[in-house]
């Protein structure tokens, strides 16, 4: 009988500093910021020590080979992740515009099962009573909802339009000049005024992104050329704001994207 209870708790305490371990081995990310793939594989790892510490007349190994497995795919996945957006894509899936412009996304909703009332108790969790006080609200690949204030988004952009029309005049001077491509005015379909759009990630261009700017690669290719790097490759990150700014960061410490 003590040795049955002496076992138990020998396995209670190995299985949690194991899968503490493992937890920690996944990286550093909180409950709520979980995609589907990490919770799947947070769930299985519980299971699987449930299973260890029900059974004492069960091998241990029979729990640490599967809990081996799973923190090998995460890791491996995370890996090939972080290099292929493709891959990033394929598992985390696509943050989703709810509500832009005053308009009510009904389509992208019913596709991600998402309900008014769901949106609305959202918004309520944020102290937000009406969505006439939002400009636009996003569902991030996690399931947390992302809204940015129509009156901070107003009050910033009226801020800054005595910046904006010196900025075009001298844009446009040197345009004249150099016969550049002007920067793109992101309007229509594509009206994303609040939100920084990006045009390169992990040395690929997102082709997608430009063709609903009207852009294409030779202007793209102008701008990176003119912040010094020579080619898409080189560049790890490059968006564009509203107001036509290009961002771009380098590789670090010259790191390869090939």
């Amino acid at each position: 009988m003590s040795h049955d209870i002496f076992a138990h708790i020998f396995r209670t305490l190995l299985m949690y500093f194991i899968v503490y371990l493992v937890m920690r081995l996944m990286g550093k990310r909180e409950i709520g910021k979980l995609s589907v793939f990490d919770l799947v594989i947070s769930i299985m790892i519980a299971e699987i020590a449930v299973f260890s510490l029900e059974d004492i007349k069960r091998p241990l190994y029979e729990g640490l080979i599967p809990l081996g497995v799973l923190l090998i795919l995460q890791i491996g996945i995370s890996y090939f992740s972080l290099k292929s957006r493709r891959l990033r894509l394929l598992f985390d899936g696509r943050p989703s515009v709810l509500y832009s412009n005053g308009q009510l996304n009904k389509d992208e909703m019913a596709k991600q099962r998402y309900n008014l009332d769901d949106l609305l108790l959202q918004l309520r969790e944020q102290n937000i009573e009406s969505l006439d006080e939002v400009e636009y609200v996003i569902l991030e690949t996690t399931g947390k909802l992302t809204v940015i204030d129509k009156d901070i988004y107003d009050g910033a952009k009226h801020e800054k339009i005595k910046q904006e029309q010196n900025k075009n005049d001298l844009i446009s001077k040197e345009q004249q000049e150099n016969k550049v491509h002007p920067s793109p005015q992101i309007g229509g379909k594509f009206r994303y005024e609040g939100l920084p759009i990006p045009l390169i990630m992990d040395g690929k261009v997102l082709d997608r992104n430009l063709e609903r700017m009207d852009m294409n690669r030779f202007w793209l290719k102008n701008q990176i050329q003119a912040k010094g790097h020579k080619d898409f490759k080189d560049v790890f990150l490059c968006s564009i704001n509203h107001r036509g700014d290009v961002y771009i960061t380098p590789p670090a410490y010259g790191e390869s994207l090939d």
